[in-house]
C-alpha cells in the first residue's frame, strides 16, 4: 500500500489549487470526483453539503490509487479538515495542471 503524494497539511504546495479551492471548493471537489470516474456536478455539490460524501470520494480515490487508510479516518479527516482533504485529493490527481483548470476546453 502506498501513501498520499502530499500530506494533509501541504495545502500551499500548489498555490493555484489552494486559492481555487478556498473560493470554489465544490469545483475542486467535483474535479476530484471526476478524476476517479464520478459525475463532477453531482459529487462536487454533494461533497460540500456533507462530509460523508467527501469521505466516500476520498475512500474511492484511496482504493484506486492503493493508498493506505480506512473509511473511518476518511470521515474524520473530511469532517475536521474538509478543505485540506479536497486540496490533498486535487494534488493527488494532478491538480493545478489540467485536472483543476478552469479554462474552457
Amino acid at each position: 500500500m502506498g501513501e498520499w503524494q502530499h500530506g494533509l497539511c501541504s495545502c500551499f504546495d500548489n498555490p493555484k489549487l489552494c486559492i481555487i479551492t478556498y473560493f470554489i471548493p465544490c469545483y475542486t471537489a467535483g474535479k476530484n470526483a471526476e478524476a476517479i470516474g464520478k459525475n463532477c456536478l453531482v459529487w462536487g455539490c454533494l461533497s460540500m453539503l456533507a462530509p460523508c460524501f467527501l469521505a466516500m470520494v476520498r475512500s474511492d480515490m484511496r482504493e484506486q490509487k492503493s493508498i493506505e487508510g480506512s473509511f473511518l479516518m476518511d470521515i474524520v479527516m473530511s469532517w475536521f479538515c474538509g478543505l485540506c482533504v479536497v486540496i490533498q485529493m486535487g494534488q493527488e490527481v494532478g491538480g493545478g495542471a489540467q485536472a483543476q483548470s478552469i479554462d474552457r476546453e
